[in-house]
């Protein structure tokens, strides 16, 4: 033990964890100024780091103040009932983890830690938090799971850089409104089995929210203004009281994966099979009919059914896979559904268009089935969005040349062959390049120098577009990837040095591995691989886990991995697979 100490005394990180300890030797808590006299004073450094998890210590002493550089705190698995109230005299703790202890309450001194950034408090006994928790605004992750907390400080609405929070297992009727106003750069939220009987009506405002959890809750209606969280890739709401589903739902485009079963709905609305799903699980519902509309859900992988009262479909289709019920309902819809039920002429809608692009600076030529753009409607030079999407364009129009000011330009399912590196390299503020489900031939090998700003590119159905050496280095700020569809073997090694990633989907390929250095796409918060040849995951991709909220793994012979774990979803397989590392 001595030795461990002493030599913590030049590292500043003592770990105890796992040595079976009553309580903490006396020796951790002394400051520098009080070495030993044989020790090298001048070479000591105050302790910033101090695992003390899996021991059996009952309490920590208020001499916990002479740690003041103390950064990281971590006293998860013991015996604690109580905290000093001398961790809130120390103002450079960022990282607090007092989890499965028996603490029953938070000392409201802990507000004065105002450093924090991590605290986890699951599985004690709190009944409340301390307001002065609101004090901590730079808190970006809180988890206070499998507690009795019964209510939220209003206090907490301060901590607006609040990105986590876990609150599952707990015994919460309400979270207000001005809490979820304020927590805006929230994209997990876990509100899981507590007493919940409504979602508060500001929902919408969470724009970055990707996971949300509110399972086993008394939840009898979805707000309206959800369509508002536009970045949602994972909704729980199974074992709650729905018997309706808002149409706005439809809205929701990055959504894969929507669970409710074990509510009381009597039908899924049209409006939602716009949702491009993987797993929808609609089990033991109400249901006694599908919309045929349901058919066009193509991306489905897995919809389940099991426990409704459905009479308008055999119960061999029912039960039956997934992709056979969807062709089945696919035949019930009507030939004539995609019929243009207008005269509008498309003349008349390529002049509205142009008007409208005016003012709105954004040109939308959408399916109109143009071979080229009339040079017409680019009466204004101020564009900053183009989408010329579902037409049989085979080239640019030279106008675009023009668009300096050009941010977003929507490209996809034409006929488009060739790279238009010239045009690109005049749009110096392009963000935002989507060519996807074109014949695009090879890129040339310097084709992404034409466009060094772009944030989100999309390739996707483009099989024989990248070169063999794809330089993705000269794309330093891209955040969104979409590969999907591109016959690709392997990851293209430059992805790597794309440190800023987001969003990257290499679904529909035939990947059979994914590489270790996945571990440090350290800002990804979603990871197509979905349909590949992928039968095992490195376990380091669980080093993603606080960033990472959607991985989609459908559709891999994966053998590592229980079915159990992956029915779970994100959360789990990343928890899974970061116990699997070897220390």
């Amino acid at each position: 033990m001595d030795r461990v100490i002493k030599a913590a005394r030049s590292s500043g990180s003592l770990n105890l964890s796992n040595r079976s300890l009553r309580y903490v030797p006396d020796e951790v808590y002394q400051s520098v100024n009080a070495v030993g006299e044989d020790e090298k004073w001048w070479e000591a450094v105050e302790l910033q780091k101090l695992i003390l998890a899996h021991n059996e210590i009952e309490s920590l002493k208020e001499e916990l103040r002479n740690l003041p550089l103390l950064t990281v705190l971590n006293v998860s698995h013991n015996k604690l009932s109580e905290l000093p109230a001398a961790i809130g005299e120390l103002t450079m703790l960022k990282s607090l983890d007092v989890s499965f202890n028996s603490i029953l309450k938070l000392p409201e001194e802990i507000g004065s830690a105002t450093s924090l950034v991590k605290i986890d408090c699951s599985n004690n006994q709190l009944k409340e938090l301390p307001s002065s928790l609101g004090r901590c605004s730079d808190l970006s992750e809180f988890k206070a799971s499998n507690n009795v907390i019964i209510s939220l400080p209003e206090d907490l609405a301060n901590c607006s850089k609040l990105m986590k929070l876990d609150v599952e297992g707990n015994k919460l009727a309400i979270v207000s409104e001005k809490l979820i106003g304020s927590w805006t750069m929230l994209t997990e939220l876990n509100a899981s089995k507590n007493l919940l009987n409504g979602i508060p009506e500001n929902i919408g405002s969470l724009s970055r929210l990707i996971r949300l959890d509110l399972h086993q809750n008394k939840i009898s209606t979805i707000p309206v203004s959800i369509n508002g969280c536009c970045s949602l890739a994972e909704i729980h709401m199974g074992n709650n009281a729905l018997s309706t589903l808002p149409s706005e739902m439809g809205g929701l485009s990055r959504l894969g994966t929507f669970d409710l079963q074990s509510n009381q709905l009597k039908e899924y609305p049209v409006e939602a099979c716009k949702l491009r799903l993987s797993l929808l699980n609609l089990s033991n519902n109400s249901l006694s009919g599908l919309p045929p509309e349901l058919g066009k859900m193509t991306t489905l992988r897995k919809l389940l059914l099991t426990g409704n009262p459905i009479r308008t479909l055999r119960s061999s289709l029912v039960s039956g896979p997934t992709p056979t019920l969807l062709k089945y309902l696919q035949s019930r819809l009507s030939q004539n559904e995609d019929a243009e039920a207008t005269t509008t002429t498309k003349e008349d809608v390529i002049a509205m268009a142009a008007r409208l692009s005016i003012a709105s600076k954004e040109l939308c030529m959408e399916g109109l089935g143009l071979s080229s753009v009339p040079s017409e409607v680019w009466e204004s030079g101020e564009v900053i969005k183009v989408d010329l999407s579902r037409n049989s364009i085979q080239e640019l129009p030279v106008e675009l040349s023009s668009c300096v000011h050009l941010q977003t330009l929507i490209l996809s399912r034409n006929k488009i062959k060739d790279w238009p590196g010239a045009i690109l390299s005049s749009l110096p503020s392009l963000l935002c390049l989507k060519l996807d489900n074109n014949p695009l031939k090879q890129i040339p090998s310097d084709g992404f120098q034409a466009a060094p700003m772009l944030q989100i590119l999309d390739l996707s159905g483009n099989a024989a577009s990248l070169p063999e050496q794809p330089v993705f280095s000269n794309l330093p700020h891209l955040q969104e990837l979409y590969l999907r569809r591109m016959q690709l073997r392997e990851v293209p090694s430059d992805i790597l040095s794309l440190q800023q990633l987001r969003i990257l989907d290499l679904s529909q390929n035939s990947i059979q591995s994914i590489p270790v250095e996945f571990k440090n796409f350290t800002s990804l918060t979603e990871l197509g691989l979905s349909d590949n040849d992928i039968s095992t995951l490195p376990p380091e991709l669980g080093m993603l886990e606080p960033s990472l909220q959607a991985l989609r793994l459908d559709g891999n012979p994966l053998r590592s991995i229980r079915r159990t774990v992956l029915d779970r979803g994100t959360k789990a397989v990343l928890k899974y697979l970061k116990d699997k590392i070897v220390e």
